[in-house]
């Protein structure tokens, strides 16, 4: 061959792979095929195949389509046929404050009395070396009006302090070495009467029962945790996170961590546990807080970010729970005359919390539990939509139990969101004696918000959810909020009314890109789309359409958060392509 055409040769194989190389260059890193998409990208609402470059998503397609993106170094999933979503977004739990109960007691909010004290009385057996034991998780109706008390406790742990939270971290039920380390006497008087108090006897002694802001009070004195089991705990909470499909959370509110919480975040995330994404929020103590909120919520928000996490939002807690009777409502409890609940600030507090994140665009997220609560929330809201008519303010209303029929339209109205949390809609037999039929009938009116046009966000609550660590599951809140009925039991009863039920689309846009327009991320996660993060879950079942009630049996095979692996069970088939190489 002549030397001229052997150097041609030469050359033309060498611009070839270079070619190649160019083409290595540009090929994704991850591909899934032979999946069931959803999307939730209504312009594609299914696809076959996704694949990822880096930690962002560059192609949407057919499994055919996506070979185009395959290069030598590609892994490729072959998920056979499992259902692929967005990465679930949790819009409102308490991720810091959790993880300082990771390692605490917890107790099944749908135990029995008995059941709970038994759980006490192991723990203090295996905790035998703790000056103080601590736990969460009880439900304060199961002990009927009089609530719990310290002889209970009593009876098994008589020598040292013991404190449990409720399960909406609204109480504490404690002993009586409790309330003697605590100095807690006849004479102690209650920090807001009707509202944060401690309940007494016809003695005026402390029953044991600690409402709203004395239970924190007595976290406090009692020293129980310390900034280094908040850590570990905050990275315990995130790989359950994770391995349940969530890739992005709402904090609403270090309670009782707000002075640790930087430095918290700053050594999660330094160890690379912080494998989600999370936006964070300032949360006013009550009142005398009102005349700085704004500042503080701005200071937060120019300082308190890192890569993964921005605290830039305020949060406003405005009553309190069903359970404790102090949902702020427009009728008394049943059997407690002169006590429809307490609100935390005045209406006047309130909108001038809310105008002034208005004037200077801070987010607003505001719980309110009773109907009289969510009422004052939306004329805030109404106030402030007039007042500063071009902010960029997103407000969410949280937890959002029981609505007025008046008020249902003022969502849509105002535009506001309507977060909550499907794992409290099935049938509340305990809360039902304290309010009205009435009222009951008007519990988690998720539908009829959905029908009015209202964008519904999702959360846990945790660990105020009521349901310990599983309560993170989005899967068990769908099937809840799909069915209102308990988990995997079409023979239970179902939560008033039975037309509040919601589909498994609409639950999964609550937890997905809904969530994210909560969280002013809608351009960056929510959905699988081509120029949004990498943030996926891949499920064992078609959540669409197996049974309602095996909805909560679902497993979550692997989570992707920003283009990497953070939890894996295992897959049918994981390869790298071994016909890129010809390519």
């Amino acid at each position: 061959m002549n030397k001229k055409i052997i150097a041609t040769l030469f050359f033309a194989l060498f611009l070839m792979a270079c070619s190649n190389e160019v083409a290595n260059d540009d090929a994704a890193d991850v591909v899934f095929t032979n999946a069931r998409v959803y999307t939730v990208d209504a312009t594609q609402p299914w696809a076959e195949a996704v694949a990822i470059r880096g930690n962002e998503i560059i192609y949407v397609g057919s499994s055919a389509g996506v070979e185009a993106q395959v290069g030598a170094n590609t892994r490729h999933h072959d998920l056979g046929g499992q259902l692929l979503l967005p990465g679930f977004i949790d819009s409102h739990l308490h991720p810091v404050a959790g993880g300082a109960y990771a390692k605490a007691l917890s107790l099944d909010t749908f135990g029995t009395v008995d059941d709970w004290v038994r759980a006490i009385s192991d723990y203090a057996e295996e905790n035998r070396g703790a000056p103080v034991l601590f736990g969460y998780g009880f439900l304060a109706t199961t002990f009927g009006r009089v609530g719990p008390t310290r002889q209970l406790i009593d009876a098994i742990v008589p020598d040292k302090p013991v404190l449990i939270m409720d399960e909406g971290f609204h109480a504490a039920w404690v002993n009586s070495a409790t309330l003697r380390a605590l100095n807690i006497t006849q004479d102690t008087p209650d920090p807001d009467t009707g509202f944060s108090y401690y309940k007494r006897d016809a003695n005026g002694d402390a029953t044991g029962y600690l409402l709203e802001g004395t239970a924190g009070m007595a976290m406090d004195q009692l020293d129980v945790i310390t900034e280094d089991v908040v850590v570990e705990g905050t990275g315990i909470i995130i790989d359950i996170m994770n391995a349940y499909g969530v890739t992005a959370a709402f904090d609403a509110g270090a309670i009782g961590y707000a002075d640790m919480l930087a430095s918290v975040l700053d050594r999660v995330e330094k160890t690379g546990a912080l494998t989600i994404r999370l936006i964070g929020s300032y949360r006013p103590e009550g009142p005398e807080d009102v005349a700085g909120a704004i500042d503080t919520a701005m200071e937060w928000r120019r300082t308190l970010k890192g890569e993964r996490y921005h605290y830039n939002t305020l949060k406003i807690m405005d009553d309190g729970t069903v359970e404790g009777r102090t949902a702020a409502m427009f009728e008394d409890y049943q059997g407690e005359p002169g006590n429809s609940g307490e609100t935390v600030y005045t209406q006047e507090e309130m909108t001038t919390m809310v105008v002034g994140a208005a004037q200077n665009n801070i987010d607003v997220h505001i719980h309110a539990l009773g109907e009289r609560a969510i009422h004052e929330a939306l004329n805030s809201i109404e106030v402030a939509r007039e007042a500063a008519p071009d902010s960029t303010t997103r407000y969410a209303i949280c937890h959002i139990q029981v609505i007025t029929d008046q008020d249902l339209p003022r969502f849509a109205e105002l535009d506001v969101i309507a977060q909550s949390t499907p794992l409290w809609a099935s049938h509340d037999s305990y809360g039902e004696q304290f309010v009205s039929a009435d009222q009951f009938r008007r519990y988690w009116r998720f539908n009829s918000l959905e029908e009015q046009g209202v964008r519904l966000s999702f959360g846990s609550d945790f660990p105020a959810s009521g349901a310990g660590t599983l309560g993170l599951s989005p899967v068990m809140q769908i099937e809840i909020g799909h069915t209102r009925q308990s988990p995997g039991d079409p023979e239970s009863p179902t939560q008033p009314l039975q037309s509040e039920r919601l589909d498994v689309e609409e639950l999964v846009r609550g937890f997905t890109i809904d969530a994210a327009y909560q969280m002013h991320m809608e351009d960056q996660i929510g959905s699988i789309e081509v120029g949004k993060k990498a943030d996926l879950v891949v499920l064992d079942q078609n959540i669409f359409e197996v049974d309602a009630y095996d909805i909560h049996k679902t497993q979550v095979v692997l989570t992707m958060m920003d283009g990497d692996i953070v939890y894996e069970a295992s897959l049918g088939s994981e390869t790298v392509d071994a016909t890129a190489s010809t390519q």
